[in-house]
């Protein structure tokens, strides 16, 4: 067997690799027999698949932003490449598969990035904002190790709200040290759950990758769900009036202006804070990811969240 990447794929290869589904679609044959047409992919790029005369199991199970076990041979079909699937399994333990080699993924492990948000929940010194960031957190915890930050934008890669918030709260402690009044815990709690409800707003598989916004969401959105969530949290741990509505604010007013889901402005400076952390750490992930994929001495596409700006990237290493 020749374990291959797609783009050296050629007409009589026999494979046996690794693959994310990227679409799955049950036809019938010409000779009125079930099978199904993949869209198989790897880092390298995409194939068609077939696997013919599939079972209704088989139907049930390989669907859409699914590893796959795959063995086959690759043929010519009118002047394309497609393979021809023998076999096709699930991972198992034993496989060692790692997601991030198939779909885009935040550069540090959840784990690790998890184990740093509890860090900086626990230097929070006040208990009812403390009980209400751990409730949420905790309560969230599984879809967080996965969910991107979005569907389309910024952080949007496997475990991209993690990373968002973590970043975030590694730049605003540096920040906490130079704007000495601003109160920490305030500011820890508003980052780690400023987007918190993108997890109620987006329907995302375990790989990341997101196939829909909700009902909730596109009515709602993650703000006001957001709000809700610190309501219900502050009830939960019996927090004071006070601090759940200084939570809400912050919550409320880090998209800024109307025209982006915020009704009112910052008006505090912790939420000022908040506001400029998110868009700073935004804009930032945006230019590195065009950079990456721009040769030195040239201008990056125009980015949709920058204006359309296009950045450039100097020929020279520094």
């Amino acid at each position: 067997m020749d374990f291959k990447a797609i783009k050296d794929f050629e007409a009589g290869n026999r494979i046996e690799s690794f693959f994310i589904i990227k679409s799955a679609l049950c036809k019938v044959s010409s000779t009125n027999k079930k099978y199904l047409d993949f869209t198989l992919g790897d880092k390298t790029g995409e194939i068609n698949a077939k696997l013919w005369e599939c079972t209704e199991e088989d139907e049930k199970n390989f669907r859409d932003n699914k590893i796959v076990k795959v063995k086959g041979t690759v043929i010519a079909w009118q002047n394309m490449l497609q393979l021809k699937v023998d076999k096709i399994r699930f991972p198992m333990e034993e496989d060692k598969v790692k997601i991030e080699d198939f779909v885009p993924s935040a550069p540090y492990p959840a784990e690790e990035m998890y184990e740093l948000l509890n860090c900086y929940i626990e230097e929070i010194n006040n208990n009812d904002i403390k009980n209400i960031v751990k409730s949420i957190i905790e309560e969230n915890k599984d879809k967080l190790m996965n969910f991107p930050a979005a569907m389309k934008n910024h952080h949007s890669v496997r475990s991209g709200l993690l990373y968002h918030v973590t970043t975030m709260l590694r730049a605003g402690e540096k920040l906490c040290d130079v704007y000495t009044y601003l109160n920490k815990d305030l500011l820890y709690a508003g980052i780690m759950l400023h987007d918190i409800a993108k997890l109620q707003e987006m329907n995302a598989s375990d790989l990341g990758i997101v196939s829909e916004y909700t009902i909730e969401g596109q009515l709602l959105g993650h703000i006001i769900l957001g709000v809700e969530k610190i309501a219900m949290a502050g009830e939960k741990v019996k927090a004071d009036k006070e601090i759940v509505m200084l939570l809400k604010h912050m919550v409320l007013s880090h998209h800024y202006e109307p025209e982006y889901g915020s009704p009112k402005k910052p008006m505090i400076p912790e939420a000022e804070m908040l506001h400029y952390l998110d868009d700073m750490d935004a804009k930032m992930f945006d230019m590195q990811k065009a950079l990456r994929d721009t040769a030195g001495g040239s201008l990056s596409d125009s980015i949709w969240s920058l204006e359309k700006r296009k950045i450039y990237k100097p020929k020279v290493e520094m």
